[in-house]
């Protein structure tokens, strides 16, 4: 992002402001901490471009927080935090003046997606300008990476590591990416791992080999089947990701537009798209990217 957003995160669970304060720092965020609706108040001061806000806290709660805030700052978008079961007190909050609402726990690239949401309209007011693809991917920096000449037992531990939820508080969490962005030592994209591509390679040539027609009914045999899953992943294992990786997605501009991207997904059967800018990349298009943005588009909230 150009300008950098001045965020407020209020919340009165510590691991929380923490860890949150990171992710959204690493995503270009500027950010400010409050625990609680008082320090909120306070905090408004330091002119923030939204607020993240949680109902539930002790004190002066959310709503208590968010009726201060309007009164002192009648234009402040401020994005809401709910748990589940809680939607009548959400949906107090829209009425109340809130922006929107996110229920915990909360994807961080979604709660991303929002505050910039927010930030833009309060700028634009209701003059919508369709986002680039820029504007949803995921940033390179945030996508799991490997060179050609590492082993599949290597990326199958990488890419477990981007599964595993990197923040989990009750209130926020990230994910990971279900695939592995492959470079060459020139820092040149040449392929993509999949767990499409993991499960393809552990397919033994003889299983679609033609075979006669008892041998037919063998191979759906339990006994066939047996040890063959662990006996093949462990041959897998030891081979390099450029024996077993799908060619390299299809680039796009990141100022191109959504509906080309949609197109070039569409017409070639790709669920994602490498990002370059100026000849770099910069990061991935996946088909949810674009899912979200028309869900956002769909709801009318820009």
């Amino acid at each position: 992002m150009s300008k950098k957003i001045k965020v407020l995160m209020v919340d009165d669970e510590e691991k929380f402001r923490i860890t949150t304060k990171k992710l959204l720092d690493k995503r270009g965020f500027e950010m400010i901490m409050a625990e609680s609706g008082e320090a909120a108040i306070e905090q408004l001061a330091e002119n923030p471009d939204v607020i993240v806000l949680d109902i539930k806290m002790p004190g002066m709660d959310g709503h208590q927080a968010l009726k201060e805030i309007k009164k002192r700052s009648p234009d402040l978008p401020v994005i809401m935090l709910t748990g589940h079961g809680a939607l009548p007190s959400a949906q107090e909050a829209l009425a109340e003046g809130a922006f929107d609402y996110l229920a915990k726990p909360c994807d961080i690239n979604i709660l991303v997606a929002k505050i910039t949401e927010a930030y833009e309209y309060e700028k634009k007011g209701d003059v919508y300008v369709e986002k680039r693809v820029g504007d949803v991917m995921i940033p390179i920096d945030d996508y799991t990476t490997i060179e050609k000449d590492q082993t599949i037992k290597e990326a199958i531990l990488r890419l477990k590591r981007s599964f595993i939820l990197k923040v989990a508080t009750g209130k926020i969490m990230e994910t990971g990416h279900r695939s592995i962005l492959v470079f060459d030592r020139h820092e040149e994209v040449i392929g993509v791992l999949t767990i499409e591509d993991l499960l393809k390679a552990i397919m033994p040539a003889y299983i679609n080999a033609p075979k006669p027609s008892m041998a037919d009914s063998i191979q759906f045999s339990p006994m066939f089947w047996q040890g063959m899953f662990t006996k093949e992943t462990q041959a897998l294992v030891i081979k390099k990701i450029e024996e077993v990786m799908s060619p390299a997605p299809l680039t796009i501009a990141s100022d191109a537009n959504l509906m080309e991207a949609s197109y070039i997904m569409v017409t070639n059967n790709a669920r994602r798209l490498v990002v370059v800018d100026a000849g770099k990349v910069v990061g991935m298009l996946r088909e949810q990217d674009l899912f979200f943005e028309m869900e956002k588009i769909q709801r009318g909230l820009w």
